[in-house]
């Protein structure tokens, strides 16, 4: 029997969000759980994609939704970063209804509604279409209120100090 779905968010400014979807998505590798994830605002070689390419291919599919290059909002949105969401929202929505995934992430989609590259009303009627056995978790930081409202678990990771502050780049294998 297959038990019922929740909407899981993990928002806040601190380190861990896309981090912790992940570990779901190891966990449920684990137990021959399928998942996908779409990934906003990225593109490039990440150390997930390189795993999941190495030990967990046909248990969980990453697909990424962004430009070579991170989001400036003093420039605007570019269209070519909408229209690299809405894809991205297209394939989660495929995914929710495909039968196959048991978990499915938005990874920094709260970030990308903070921005406005895309508008809330098509990610709300995502959670309202999911189906009743479906996982579903949402990542980034400033996660809306309305998102808040319909998630049944909301991690706030809070950042109390980061070595950023300090300089050090994103390094391989630990923040990328």
């Amino acid at each position: 029997m297959t038990s019922r779905g929740y909407i899981q968010v993990y928002t806040g400014n601190g380190k861990g969000k896309t981090t912790a979807a992940l570990g779901l998505a190891l966990r449920a590798a684990g137990r021959g759980l399928r998942t996908y994830m779409a990934q906003f605002m990225k593109k490039g070689e990440y150390g997930e994609l390189l795993a999941v390419a190495r030990c967990l291919e046909g248990l969980v599919t990453i697909e990424q939704f962004g430009l070579p290059e991170f989001h400036h909002m003093e420039k605007g949105v570019a269209p070519e970063e909408t229209r690299a969401a809405e894809q991205g929202l297209a394939a989660a929505h495929a995914a929710l209804q495909d039968g196959g995934y048991r978990i499915v992430v938005l990874d920094e989609v709260n970030t990308l509604l903070h921005f406005g590259i895309v508008p809330l009303e098509p990610v709300l009627r995502l959670l309202d279409g999911k189906p009743a056995a479906v996982e579903l978790v949402l990542t980034g930081r400033y996660a809306p209120q309305a998102i808040l409202d319909r998630a049944d678990l909301v991690t706030e990771m809070r950042e109390v100090r980061h070595y950023y502050q300090q300089g050090v780049p994103a390094r391989e294998g630990i923040e990328k």
